[in-house]
């Protein structure tokens, strides 16, 4: 009776429980009691609790963000999650007690995972909240003081984050948000000590300009120039500020101003009376501010305020001037190594560019080793240096120019340095001959493109004595010569080619003459004691002068 009675619960509870979930089961509040596998799938798929699909919320550092789950590969299995829901087994003892035992059950879903996904995610998060730390400094700009505040680094450790993100899935409403793990790199300066040195130096340092005077004379240094000069350092966790007192005493916004406010030593001028050296003119003493002085009186003025608290008067000291009386022994500057002059036909052009040619370059002092530059020395030639225009050769013809006719100038000190037997570093012959210079042994110069130089390999200081009237130029070297004698020894004239005619047009054409072109080559010579101890051989290339014809200018062309 036992068994049979038994059979009959069995049965009983097959029937009454005859689905694969028994009732009252629930997944995170859902109600799939009494549902067949596919039924609980399809509910929980309808019905998923918004845990499931919520962001969850994370913190990195001091920065707060969420994360979109499925996102980052984590989701719910509903089909797992309604296997693991289903009962687990048909056995009498399990049938028979749900008839008896019916309670609510609770299954924790099954979570799944993908792990490229998850790992994209952190890396994502990564990207967008690792920062590079940031060390405070303050540094000048345009006459203010500009402060850098210090950052602190930080860097997501994305293995553990993404261990935390599974951790925290899924998260419920109004959860905490998940503090993920990183790691912290402080800055070693402080933001209280850039506060400190902005406060109590920067900004002082350009809060206006400083003033320095020398006698009854005033130069004014603006907040954007000393803040050029001006460079901070964190010297152990502490700024200091460093003035560079060279460089501001080579600003040209300070030295323009300190050259009018002292004045430099004039050199004595220089002649030749019966073969030897003398002083024709003394020279005078001058009064420079160093750069040790300039740095001195600017530093106790950047901490202070107002215009007369930054106002204070800059040392001077007297310089005197290299060349004089008593020096020339001593130098070594005492014969005349060569001198050279060239006569040019008189023009109102050349009056003016070669006597300011001339003036530039007389008194050059270039001392042993030292190169010597024409266009160093002379500038370039523009209005503002005191040339006009004038006729000079320009893509084989004549044309009219600024400083036309310096070409003079460069041929005659070229001479002077041939016979002076120094060694030259750079030079350049007209693309053609030109009459009133000697063949193979003229220069012409360029700016920008061609220069005459020289190196002083004397081993004492050489003198350039230049002077010019409207119808020559003479340059003299003075100091020790090297040799007894340079001699200039010209070889035939080879390669003749004749010239063309050609029509020039517009208001820069110069008429030419024709004249044959030519190669040419001069020897130099250096004698001591009247026997040779050296040759250098120069080769000049000349093509033709071409005639040139000017077409006139008619009214409609210069109209147009």
């Amino acid at each position: 009776m036992v068994a049979v009675a038994a059979g009959g619960l069995y049965v009983a509870g097959l029937v009454a429980t005859g689905d694969d979930i028994s009732a009252g089961t629930r997944v995170d509040g859902v109600d799939i009691g009494g549902m067949s596998r596919a039924e609980a799938e399809a509910k929980l798929t309808a019905e998923a609790p918004a845990s499931w699909k919520a962001p969850i919320p994370v913190r990195v550092g001091d920065g707060a963000t969420t994360v979109d789950p499925a996102a980052a590969g984590l989701t719910v299995d509903v089909a797992k999650t309604a296997d693991l829901a289903a009962d687990p087994s048909r056995d009498p003892f399990t049938v028979i007690g749900r008839l008896f035992s019916p309670g609510e059950r609770e299954i924790r879903p099954v979570l799944a995972y993908d792990a490229a996904k998850t790992k994209a995610a952190v890396a994502d998060l990564a990207e967008q909240n690792d920062r590079t730390v940031r060390e405070g400094s303050v540094a000048f700009r345009e006459g203010r003081a500009v402060a850098t505040q210090p950052v602190t680094g930080r860097k997501l450790d994305t293995g553990q984050a993404a261990e935390t993100l599974r951790a925290a899935y899924p998260a419920a409403t109004g959860a905490a948000a998940v503090n993920l793990p990183v790691s912290v790199t402080e800055p070693k300066l402080p933001a209280g000590e850039v506060n400190r040195f902005l406060d109590t130096y920067a900004k002082p340092a350009v809060s206006g300009p400083v003033t320095l005077t020398a006698g009854d004379q005033r130069l004014r240094i603006s907040p954007a120039t000393l803040g050029d000069h001006l460079t901070v350092k964190n010297d152990k966790g502490r700024l200091t500020a460093f003035l560079d007192d060279e460089a501001l005493l080579r600003d040209p916004d300070v030295a323009r101003p300190l050259a009018a406010l002292t004045n430099a030593p004039v050199e004595a001028s220089l002649g030749v009376q019966d073969g030897k050296v003398v002083v024709e003119s003394e020279g005078r003493q001058g009064h420079e501010v160093t750069a040790k002085a300039l740095g001195d009186a600017v530093r106790p003025l950047l901490t202070r305020s107002g215009d007369t608290a930054r106002t204070a008067p800059v040392a001077t000291r007297v310089t005197e001037p290299e060349l004089s009386s008593g020096s020339l022994a001593r130098l070594g500057i005492t014969e005349q190594m060569s001198t050279f002059t060239v006569n040019f036909p008189t023009a109102p052009y050349r009056t003016t560019n070669i006597g300011r040619a001339a003036e530039l370059i007389n008194g050059s002092l270039v001392q042993p080793g030292e190169v010597w530059s024409f266009n160093r020395t002379v500038g370039e030639r523009t209005p503002a240096n005191g040339f006009v225009d004038g006729t000079m050769i320009l893509d084989g013809s004549y044309r009219s120019a600024p400083g036309g006719g310096v070409s003079a100038m460069a041929t005659t000190v070229y001479n002077a340095m041939f016979f002076a037997g120094v060694q030259p570093v750079e030079h350049g012959a007209h693309s053609f001959y030109i009459e009133r210079y000697p063949a193979g042994r003229e220069a012409t110069v360029a700016w920008g493109q061609l220069d005459l130089k020289f190196r002083n390999d004397t081993g004492k200081p050489i003198y350039i004595k230049a002077s010019a009237t409207d119808h020559s130029v003479t340059v003299s070297f003075l100091g020790t010569k090297k040799y007894d004698s340079v001699e200039a020894v010209a070889g035939p004239r080879t390669n003749i080619t004749q010239p063309v005619k050609r029509e020039g047009t517009g208001e820069a054409c110069v008429p030419q003459p024709p004249l044959e072109g030519f190669d040419t080559t001069v020897d130099r010579v250096f004698k001591n004691n009247g026997v040779e101890v050296k040759r250098e051989t120069y080769k000049t290339h000349y093509t033709p002068r071409d005639e040139v014809t000017c077409k006139p200018v008619t009214e409609d062309a210069a109209g147009r």
